[in-house]
């Protein structure tokens, strides 16, 4: 059989729509304003470099800016005509102005010699002659040397534009001598805008969740996100839909993520197990899989809170099912399950065993909620334990015992049982984070009314000098002691006073900035009456600190200093100080 293939005039999409003016440039409009302003006040300068990542826009807003240098007829806001002879001329590729040149493939000494010779040439068609000089840092050490001289001191008529994606390699005296432009990643919102506006010339019906897809896999490059589009059309066709689009990049739906969330919710660490078996029968990268699921507890913790629906780069539909899970989550399980994923991500490469190291952090996940056993209190676990062999303890509380039944119908209460006293032996690590958590409680000052008076210095000075006592009679010795030493300092300003102290250290410093320093400031603000105090605390300085007596001869030199009777003493009976 014979197949016949006719030539097709398709252009791809990065180059049919490639833009040819400063208003259709996506994503850089300071560096387009930029660009403008100088054409308009004259002030061009004989170098420019644009770096940045690929597919942003470098080589296509250099090319925009070379045609407005030279058009004869440019519109008001300064933007090329595309029809005077410099702007046609370089549209079809013979221009005598404006001169690209790739160093990727020239990028040797005779190359740039050859360059710097056409540089002499004043231009046919308008005022300048604009070289291009694409990848620029691929140049060889020589041929930079070679182009130096030249950038320093070009002829009049000529100005370059160097473009590249690595300025860290090109040399520190060439930078000097360019107007650098760092060019931004393109947004997702302006992808996904442009990607609509193409489709629709294009007679392409696709839905916004596969655009934001396609936005996201191209990682900020235009070019990227344009060729992705040409192969997603090529797979579906003209009618794209979003179960097409993320078999055929190999995208993890967002499904599984919100399953999995509310499989760690429920604590079902079996189908949290079961849906990363399906993930992975289904080809997808594990490690790739642990990052999508720490991006989704982010999206989830930014979704709480209504401020921050800036940073929710998804389309609608997406971000009213992230406010719904989120509203179900804690803060504090997003927090602890994130600190899981980020844990496992970083673990992943080193594990002898990468499934289990991913499967044990699911388990994780799903016990966040509640602990292994608890899960189910008065379901299974409950029942399996109710039967004969259940121990006596669990038997007699579960049970409705006659006697206690009966006292229960009297209205008498029931008499209730001592917890035995915790041994040292018995002490579990709950119970330790227990007992810790009501000492902070007792030491917490209870709020209570103050009112927006500043208070004077005097009130604050005696409210700290009581603070001490209260930590004495806690049996917090050492620091009633590190309190009561310390000096404090009153300062007045925007309406408030702030009173600072002073330790000796910086680990007592910090201790009691992360430990104390709420507590403290509220007590001191209950004592005052007034919220209108903010309390600081701070290292004496070395210069300051009172130099302790050590050996023997400075404590009895220290003594005399300060008892002068002693000093008569030594002095009247010859005694030395050893």
């Amino acid at each position: 059989m014979l197949y016949l293939y006719v030539m097709s005039d398709y252009i791809v999409s990065a180059r049919k729509y490639r833009p040819d003016s400063f208003e259709t440039l996506i994503g850089q409009d300071n560096i387009a304003q930029t660009l403008k302003n100088s054409i308009i006040r004259g002030k061009l300068a004989h170098a420019y470099l644009f770096c940045g990542p690929r597919g942003v826009g470098k080589t296509t807003t250099a090319r925009i800016f070379a045609k407005a240098i030279n058009c004869s007829n440019p519109s008001e806001d300064m933007e090329p005509c595309g029809k005077c002879e410099s702007c046609v001329s370089f549209q079809e590729g013979r221009s005598y102005c404006i001169h690209e040149l790739d160093a990727a493939s020239n990028n040797g000494v005779e190359d740039i010699k050859n360059l710097m010779d056409q540089v002499q040439i004043p231009p046919q068609v308008g005022k300048y002659s604009v070289y291009i000089i694409d990848e620029v840092h691929m140049l060889s050490t020589a041929a930079f040397n070679a182009f130096l001289k030249t950038l320093e001191e070009p002829p009049a008529h000529a100005i370059f534009i160097l473009a590249t994606t690595e300025k860290h390699k090109i040399l520190p005296t060439i930078l000097s001598r360019c107007q650098t432009y760092d060019f931004n990643r393109i947004s997702i919102p302006d992808m996904v805008f442009n990607l609509r506006n193409i489709a629709n010339k294009e007679n392409v019906k696709i839905d916004d969740e596969s655009l934001h897809v396609i936005a996201q896999k191209a990682d900020g490059a235009m070019r990227d996100a344009l060729t992705i589009f040409d192969q997603t059309v090529a797979f579906c066709g003209s009618d794209i839909k979003y179960e097409d689009v993320i078999r055929n990049l190999n995208v993890l739906d967002y499904d599984y993520s919100f399953d999995l969330v509310d499989d760690f919710l429920a604590g079902d660490y079996g189908k949290a197990l079961l849906t990363f078996d399906d993930i992975l029968s289904k080809g997808f990268n594990a490690l790739h899989f642990c990052s999508a699921l720490s991006s989704h507890l982010r999206d989830l913790m930014v979704a709480r809170n209504g401020g921050l629906d800036a940073l929710l780069e998804l389309p609608e539909s997406l971000k009213k099912r992230y406010v719904e899970q989120a509203s179900r989550c804690s803060l504090k399980f997003l927090y602890d399950a994130l600190g899981v994923t980020t844990a496992c991500e970083t673990g992943y490469k080193t594990a002898i065993n990468p499934r289990l190291h991913i499967e044990f952090a699911l388990m994780k996940l799903s016990f966040l909620m509640k602990a292994p056993g608890m899960a189910d209190q008065g379901g299974n676990d409950a029942k399996a334990e109710s039967g004969p062999s259940a121990p006596l303890r669990d038997r007699t509380e579960n049970s409705p015992s006659a006697p206690l039944r009966d006292r229960l119908v009297s209205g008498a209460e029931p008499r209730t049982r001592k917890k035995p006293a915790k041994t040292g032996s018995a002490l579990s690590l709950n119970a330790i984070m227990e007992e810790e958590e009501n000492k902070k409680k007792k030491e917490e000052v209870t709020p209570q009314e103050v009112s927006d008076k500043l208070p004077d210095d005097e009130v604050i000075r005696n409210a700290w000098k009581a603070i001490p006592e209260e930590f004495k009679a806690m049996n917090q010795i050492r620091l009633a002691n590190t309190l009561q030493n310390a000096e404090i300092e009153i300062e007045a300003s925007e309406g408030m006073k702030t009173v600072t102290f002073k330790v000796s250290n910086e680990a007592q410093r910090k201790w009691i900035q992360e430990n104390r320093l709420l507590s403290l400031e509220g007590n001191l603000q209950k004592k005052t009456g007034s919220s209108k105090i903010r309390l600081e605390v701070g290292v004496i300085p070395m210069e300051e600190k009172e130099i302790q007596p050590y050996t023997d001869q400075e404590k009895a030199t220290a003594l005399m200093g300060q008892n002068g009777e002693i000093q008569n003493l030594v002095k009247d009976f010859g005694l030395e100080t050893k």
